[in-house]
């Protein structure tokens, strides 16, 4: 009994254990030869958005059309093309989408400055209210003829 207990347990931690893993969407016969250019080719899959997953990388997704990008980035890569190249290929043929962190153009200018905008609208914004606050707790003092009256009124009720 205490022999199955322990199987139990211990196939129990290396089914955790293989959970743990972390899953590579490369396929070992995708790998380039010339470990410089799969440098690259890694670094650039990392850039590039599935557009099938569309929140992860090309590298790490397993979708048919993630493969044919990272095969496709390969065999350009193989064609001696630099990396500008290869980004401007597949931004022509599929959209800024396709880009992980967009450029900075004329059409993504708000997408770039809206968060720094934000921000510095906020500070703004508690500075003043700050600023709102002390000059509302910096109220004069009462004179003694003031105080007085508002004895006197406060008696009255």
């Amino acid at each position: 009994m205490i022999h199955f207990r322990l199987k139990q347990a211990l196939l129990a931690v290396l089914m955790l254990l293989s959970l743990a893993v972390p899953s590579f969407a490369v396929n070992p016969n995708e790998v380039l030869a010339d470990p410089a250019l799969e440098s690259r080719a890694r670094a650039i899959s990392a850039e590039l958005r599935c557009l099938v997953c569309q929140n992860q990388s090309i590298d790490n997704s397993d979708a048919d059309l993630a493969k044919d990008l990272r095969l496709l980035v390969r065999e350009h890569l193989k064609a001696g093309e630099s990396d500008t190249q290869i980004y401007d290929f597949l931004v022509a043929r599929y959209g800024e989408f396709v880009l992980l962190k967009p450029r900075f153009q004329e059409r993504t200018f708000i997408l770039w400055l809206t968060p720094a905008f934000l921000l510095i609208a906020g500070a703004l914004l508690l500075f003043f209210q700050n600023k709102k606050i002390n000059i509302s707790n910096a109220l004069p003092e009462l004179s003694d003829s003031e105080k007085e009256r508002l004895v006197k009124l406060v008696s009255e009720k």
